[in-house]
């Protein structure tokens, strides 16, 4: 490993980095990840550079947000390609540690964040959040006072994580980053790598269907089942099946009946399955632009 970047496997040793660095003056953001990277969590290490003079990233396939029958044995892990491209994006710091590490023998303890959980992906993966909420306060008790970068494709689970840091008054500044997205404007995502050619173009028909909600939207539509069906009606077809679409406020994210009618700002999001893989995008309309990019 070339100097400039330190990879730690505990969480004393973790934690004495980052105060040290914040100790010789320099500030810290740090980005959570599975590992699997990709160009969405560079963008993430970019978009710490800019806010802090330092970065960390974790690589933590976290055992607890995974259900039974979900892909947790599966999940990709290529941690030396990882630590690679950490290492080109300048990033300072890697923790790397063990489940028994991050869960010590005996623990019994689960952060569980009410109400924002509720709808969404909530229902359809029990106890998912309550992993989440958990991993994500250890290791921001690791990190310490810090700038925390997150993908706005998990809009669910940054929304938890906001209010999770919040309640608890931790030391951390939450930053949600626009989707990244391929060119063809499928949301990027570790778990793409299990589409086939033939699920991969299937999958397009999620940001199209998002994108004509946006549309759609843009046009005066206020009803939230007219949203809701735009997505549907291209999602349907292509889909081994869907969880939710879904019309919701954005910030509280409770669902909108579909005979309401919606203001300014609203997420439109879903979960679908294509083939054996479970996708989620999102939108927040008057927000967030059009996942389709349109040719010059």
């Amino acid at each position: 490993m070339s100097p400039g970047l330190e990879v730690m496997t505990t969480v004393a040793a973790y934690r004495a980095a980052c105060e040290r660095l914040r100790a010789e003056g320099g500030s810290l953001a740090f980005v959570p990840t599975m590992g699997a990277l990709h160009r969405g969590h560079l963008a993430l290490v970019a978009e710490g550079r800019r806010r802090a003079a330092n970065v960390a990233v974790s690589i933590f396939v976290n055992p607890t947000q995974f259900g039974p029958g979900e892909d947790f044995q599966k999940y990709p892990r290529p941690l030396e390609r990882d630590l690679e491209l950490c290492r080109e994006a300048g990033v300072r710091l890697v923790f790397t540690p063990s489940p028994e590490e991050m869960y010590p023998r005996g623990e019994r303890t689960r952060v569980h964040v009410s109400g924002l959980t509720d709808a969404l992906c909530g229902p359809f993966r029990p106890g998912h959040f309550d992993g989440v909420a958990t991993v994500v306060t250890k290791l921001f008790a690791a990190t310490g006072a810090a700038v925390a970068v997150f993908g706005r494709k998990d809009y669910q689970q940054l929304q938890v994580v906001r209010r999770m840091a919040a309640d608890l008054l931790l030391p951390i500044e939450i930053v949600g980053l626009p989707t990244v997205r391929e060119a063809d404007g499928l949301a990027l995502s570790s778990r793409n790598v299990y589409l086939s050619p033939e699920e991969r173009q299937r999958a397009l028909a999620i940001p199209n269907g998002l994108s004509q909600a946006l549309a759609l939207h843009a046009a005066g539509e206020r009803r939230a089942g007219a949203l809701r069906h735009a997505v549907l009606e291209l999602v349907e077809p292509a889909a081994t099946r869907i969880d939710y679409v879904t019309v919701a406020e954005a910030d509280e994210l409770r669902p909108y009946a579909d005979d309401a009618r919606v203001g300014e700002r609203a997420l439109v999001a879903l979960a679908a399955y294509v083939g054996t893989t479970r996708l989620i995008d999102n939108v927040v309309v008057s927000e967030d632009n059009s996942p389709i990019r349109t040719p010059p």
